[in-house]
């Protein structure tokens, strides 16, 4: 049974705004994604440096930053 023009129209712009739902939610999904690297990378550190002396336990942003890319590159790999 073929659609009529109406119908496939009706229908394409339920694709499209599908598609759209979609790559919204993939894009959430990937910054909540780095949000968590962020916080498991800032968590590591923190816990990793009390093995540290005193003067020696200092954190910073760059660090954090720099070990959640690493961790968002290894999932993403």
């Amino acid at each position: 049974m073929a659609l009529t023009a109406e119908q496939q129209a009706q229908a394409d712009i339920q694709i499209a705004v599908e598609n759209a739902r979609h790559a919204n939610q993939m894009a959430m999904q990937a910054k909540h994604a780095k949000l968590e690297a962020v916080r498991l990378a800032q968590q590591t550190l923190v816990e990793n440096s009390r093995n540290k002396p005193v003067d020696t336990r200092e954190i910073t942003a760059a660090d954090i930053t720099a070990y959640a890319t690493t961790l968002v590159n290894y999932v993403n790999s």
